[in-house]
């Protein structure tokens, strides 16, 4: 491959990886806060914080993190 091809693969990692952090960080603070609500105040919209913190680490860690970066990062590497 030439470099080119590997230096804009490589950036698409890195910002693949920004993106799976930044979901990552965003759905664990979801998740806090839904938790949070539901123990103070037992309401649908601490049920519905609960369900896109979930999401969002399902996207972050999984999606994102493991399929696109994890993979890409060993595809680098071999």
């Amino acid at each position: 491959m030439n470099d080119s091809g590997s230096v804009s693969e490589l950036v698409s990692l890195l910002l693949a990886a920004v993106a799976a952090s930044l979901l990552t960080a965003v759905g664990a603070i979801t998740e806090n806060a839904g938790i949070s609500e539901l123990l103070a105040n037992p309401s649908v919209f601490g049920l519905w914080e609960i369900g896109m913190g979930a999401l969002l680490l399902y996207v972050g860690i999984n999606m994102l993190g493991y399929r696109q970066v994890w993979t890409g990062l060993r595809q680098q590497l071999a």
